[in-house]
C-alpha cells in the first residue's frame, strides 16, 4: 500500500476546496458534467434535461453574490455527484429550490420527469409560511416534513445537506446577523445530523463553517494560529513521519500513513473543555491515521505503534469491536511522541475509512463500484435511528416537539452497554436504565420498575457507562413515570412517555368533560343524550362538535375537561339542539337542578386521591380532604382545586366566576395528601430529630424541609414542612403533637 507524504498534507491551508470555477462555468452544466462520469449516457440525459428546466424555472434570479442562481443547484449537485448519488437524486438536487421559489407545482414535475424525483423535490421544500402563526412553528414544521423524507429515502437529506454545505462557503456575502442565525441553525440541526449520519468530513466543514461566521473574531485569531504552528513544527512532523515509516518497515507491514490536521472548531472546543486560555498550550493539534489491508492488521499497527511510543493510559478506545451507530469503525489511541508531544492516531481499513468519512454516503459510492457487500454498512447501521423518527412521529404531533426529540437523539458521543444474553447496544453518553428498557422495547420501559447494572439494584436515574450490564425489571400493573422526562437522554424515552401521559391526560380530562357536561345539563333540565355512534342522538353530537369548533363529540369531551371550552355555554346549546329534536326539559328536574344545594343532584366532581394531571390541588392553598373546596376550570389547565378561605381562589372568583364548579371529597380515599405547616423552634442540637419524631409519632410523613440560611446563627429558627396527611383530623393531631414538643414555640398550618 502507497505511503502519503505527510508535508504535503499538512501544508494544505485549511479545509481542502477545489478551485472555483470562472462564473461563466459555474453557471453551466459544463461545470458538472465532468463528475459525472459514473453515470450512463442516459442518465447524463435527464440529468441535463432537468438542468435545462431548474435554469429556465430560476431564470432572471440571482444570489446574495450576485451570481446567477442556476450557480447554487449546480454545485448542490456536483457535492451530490461526489458521493456518487443516482441520477433521480442529481436531478432533485438541480431542482430542490423550483417548487419553494418558482412555483413549479409537485404534479408538473411528475408530469416532466417521474414521481421519484418529485417526491425528493417536496421533501427538500419548505412548507408555507402562511400556515403558521410564528416563524419557530413553520420552521420546526418544515424540519419535520424533511427528516420525515429522509426516514422514507436517505437521500432527501443527502441533498440537504449538500445544500447546507455550498450555502455555508458562499455565504460570506451575506449580512452578519442573518449569518449568525443560519450558522447557529447548521450548528444545531444540519451538522449533527451529518455526523449521526457518518459523514464526518461534511461535519467537520459545517461545524467550521459554522464556527467562522458565529463568532468571526476567535475564528481569525484560532485560523493564524494553526498556520503558524504548521510552519513552526515541520521539522517534529518529518521527524515523526520517518520513525512511524521506519517501524512499519522493520514489522514488514504495509500501511498507507496519512497526516490529519485538527480543524479550528476543534482546537476551540479542546481549549474549552481544557480551560487553556491561550493556543500555544494546545499541544495535540496534529494527529496521524493509518491505513491497512484488513481489519486483523489494525490491531498488529497497533503493537507496533505502542512498541515505538509509550500509550496514555485510558486513552486507547475500539469502534471495531464496538462500532459506533453510525457505522463508524477504527481503533483510537494517543501516544507520548518526541519532546513529549501527544500525538493521536487512527487505525482502520481502506473500506473504514471510507464508511468513516462518507458515512450513508458510502451506500452509493459502493454500490456505483459494484461492492454489493459493502453497500448497505452504512445503510444498516442507521436504520434503527431513521425507524425511530417514524415511531417518534406517530407519537408526536407537536412540530416543535418532535425537533426536540431529534436534537436529542443527535448525541456524537455514545456509551455502549450490554444486556443479560450479552447483545451490545449503543446508547448516548448520560442514558439510564430506563433509556435502555425503552432502546430494547416500548412495552419494556412501561412497565419497568427496577434496574440492576452488573448485577447491583440502582435508582433508574443512574448513568450508565460503557461496558455495564444491565438488567431491566419490569412489573405488568407498573406505568411511566412524569419524573422519567427529567433525566432520559434518548429521543424514543422522552416520546414514549410523553405519549403515554399524554393519552392518560385526554382519557381524563375526557372523562372530566363528560361529568361537567351532564352538570350542566341538569341545570337546564335535561339528561346527556346517549354517546352511542349508532343512536339516534349522533347526529346532535355531530351538529355541537362542528357548532364548537372541535374535531369530534370525543375531542369536545376533551375541551371541556381541560378548560378549553365552557360547559355552561355548551349545554345551552346542546339544549338547543334537542328541543329542535322535540325533547323539552323536565319541569321537576329544571327546578331541582337550577335551586337545590345538594352535591349529588348538582353532579359536582368528587375527588378521591386517584385523579391525574386533568385535575390539580392549588399548591397556593394545598386542600386536604376536610376543607371546604370548589374547582377552577382554567383554560387549558383542567382543573384545579382551591379551598374557600384560598386569598388566590377568591380574587380568581371575583374575577372570572363562570369558570367556577363545585368540588366535593370521596367518603372513601386513596391516598394522603399534602398540608403546609410553619414552625417557630428554638435553636438547639437535635432540634430536626425532634421535630420528625413528633411527626411520626402522630403517624405523619415529611415530603419536604425548608429552613432560612441564617438559621443556625439565631436562637429561634422557622422552619416550613410539607406533610402527608388523612384528613383535617388527622392534620390537628399533628399541629397537637407537635405543639407539646419542647423545642416548638409555635406550630401553625400555612395558609394563602
Amino acid at each position: 500500500m502507497a505511503q502519503r507524504s505527510l508535508t504535503a498534507w499538512f501544508t494544505l491551508p485549511g479545509l481542502r476546496q477545489p478551485a472555483p470555477p470562472t462564473p461563466a462555468e459555474a453557471a453551466s452544466f459544463d461545470a458538472l458534467l465532468p463528475k459525472l462520469g459514473y453515470l450512463s449516457k442516459a442518465e447524463v440525459k435527464r440529468v441535463r434535461d432537468a438542468y435545462k428546466f431548474a435554469d429556465e424555472a430560476h431564470l432572471g434570479q440571482k444570489r446574495a453574490t450576485g451570481e446567477p442562481y442556476i450557480t447554487h443547484p449546480i454545485a448542490v449537485a456536483g457535492i451530490c455527484a461526489e458521493w456518487r448519488l443516482d441520477a433521480q437524486a442529481l436531478m432533485a438536487a438541480l431542482m430542490h429550490d423550483v417548487v419553494e421559489d418558482c412555483g413549479v407545482s409537485k404534479t408538473e414535475l411528475i408530469e416532466k420527469f417521474d414521481a421519484t424525483t418529485a417526491d425528493l423535490v417536496d421533501g427538500l421544500t419548505k412548507l408555507d409560511k402562511l400556515q403558521f402563526s410564528t416563524k419557530e412553528e413553520s420552521q420546526a414544521e418544515s424540519f419535520r416534513k424533511m427528516l420525515l423524507a429522509m426516514a422514507r429515502d436517505l437521500r432527501v437529506i443527502l441533498i440537504k445537506l449538500a445544500d447546507r454545505l455550498h450555502n455555508m462557503r458562499t455565504m460570506g456575502a451575506m449580512a452578519p446577523q442573518k449569518a449568525r442565525r443560519i450558522a447557529r441553525e447548521t450548528f444545531d440541526i444540519y451538522a449533527p445530523i451529518a455526523h449521526r449520519l457518518g459523514l464526518n468530513q461534511t461535519f467537520r466543514e459545517l461545524e467550521d463553517l459554522s464556527f467562522q461566521y458565529f463568532h468571526p473574531w476567535r475564528y481569525a485569531a484560532l485560523n493564524k494560529a494553526v498556520a503558524k504552528a504548521r510552519g513552526n513544527r515541520r521539522d517534529l512532523v518529518s521527524r515523526i513521519e520517518g520513525e512511524i515509516r521506519g517501524a512499519f518497515a522493520r514489522a514488514s507491514l504495509r500501511v498507507e500513513v496519512q497526516g490529519r490536521e485538527k480543524t479550528v472548531y476543534s482546537i476551540y472546543k479542546k481549549m474549552r473543555e481544557k480551560g487553556l486560555m491561550s493556543f500555544a498550550q494546545v499541544s495535540d493539534i496534529f494527529g496521524f491515521r493509518i491505513l491497512t489491508e484488513e481489519p486483523l492488521q489494525c490491531y498488529t499497527a497497533l503493537g507496533v505503534l505502542h512498541q515505538l511510543y509509550k500509550p496514555q493510559t485510558g486513552r486507547f478506545k475500539d469502534y471495531i469491536a464496538n462500532p459506533k451507530d453510525n457505522g463508524y469503525q477504527s481503533l483510537h489511541t494517543t501516544l507520548m511522541g518526541p519532546l513529549a508531544t501527544p500525538l493521536e492516531f487512527q487505525l482502520r481499513t481502506e473500506g473504514m475509512h471510507q464508511i468513516a468519512e462518507q458515512g450513508v454516503a458510502a451506500h452509493w459510492i459502493y454500490k456505483s463500484r459494484g461492492k454489493q457487500a459493502s453497500a448497505l454498512i452504512a445503510q444498516q447501521a442507521n436504520a434503527r435511528w431513521l425507524q425511530s423518527l417514524i415511531d417518534i412521529q406517530d407519537e408526536t404531533r407537536d412540530a416543535n416537539e418532535f425537533l426536540e426529540h431529534v436534537k436529542i437523539d443527535l448525541f456524537p458521543d455514545s456509551i455502549y452497554v450490554f444486556t443479560p444474553k450479552s447483545k451490545i447496544m449503543a446508547l448516548p453518553k448520560g442514558a439510564t436504565p430506563v433509556d435502555f428498557a425503552y432502546a430494547i422495547h416500548s412495552d419494556v420501559g412501561d412497565h419497568c420498575v427496577a434496574a440492576q447494572v452488573n448485577g447491583e439494584a440502582v435508582p433508574l436515574r443512574a448513568e450508565l457507562k460503557s461496558g455495564d450490564i444491565v438488567e431491566v425489571i419490569t412489573a405488568p400493573g407498573a406505568s411511566p413515570n412524569p419524573a422519567w422526562l427529567s433525566f432520559v437522554r434518548t429521543g424514543r424515552a422522552r416520546s414514549k412517555i410523553r405519549h403515554y401521559l399524554k393519552d392518560l391526560e385526554q382519557e381524563e380530562s375526557r372523562e372530566l368533560g363528560e361529568k361537567m357536561l351532564s352538570q350542566a345539563m341538569r341545570v337546564e333540565g335535561l339528561g346527556l343524550p346517549s354517546l352511542e355512534l349508532d343512536d339516534p342522538a349522533a347526529k346532535i353530537w355531530h351538529d355541537l362538535a362542528v357548532w364548537a369548533g372541535s374535531a369530534g363529540t370525543e375531542q369536545l369531551l376533551v375541551d371541556i375537561g381541560a378548560g378549553r371550552k365552557i360547559a355552561a355555554i355548551i349545554a345551552k346549546k346542546l339544549a338547543r339542539l334537542m328541543a329542535e329534536q322535540g325533547q323539552r326539559p323536565d319541569a321537576v328536574a329544571l327546578t331541582l337542578g337550577r335551586y337545590t344545594e345538594a352535591p349529588v343532584d348538582r353532579g359536582s366532581v368528587v375527588i378521591d386521591g386517584s385523579e391525574g394531571a386533568s385535575i390539580q390541588l392549588a399548591s397556593c392553598c394545598r386542600p386536604i380532604p376536610g376543607d371546604e373546596v370548589r374547582g377552577y376550570l382554567g383554560r387549558g389547565e383542567g382543573l384545579v382545586v382551591h379551598t374557600c378561605e384560598c386569598a388566590v381562589g377568591r380574587r380568581l372568583f371575583q374575577r372570572d366566576s363562570e369558570h367556577w364548579i363545585q368540588v366535593d371529597w370521596a367518603d372513601e380515599l386513596t391516598r394522603n395528601f399534602e398540608a403546609g405547616i410553619t414552625l417557630l423552634l428554638n435553636n438547639g442540637k437535635g432540634v430536626l430529630a425532634q421535630v420528625a419524631q413528633a411527626v411520626a409519632q402522630a403517624e405523619a410523613d415529611i415530603t419536604h424541609i425548608a429552613m432560612g440560611d441564617d438559621a443556625p446563627l439565631r436562637e429561634t429558627a422557622e422552619m416550613n414542612l410539607l406533610i402527608a396527611v388523612r384528613d383535617r383530623l388527622h392534620l390537628a393531631d399533628v399541629l397537637r403533637v407537635l405543639k407539646r414538643s419542647p423545642a416548638v414555640q409555635r406550630v401553625a398550618r400555612v395558609k394563602p
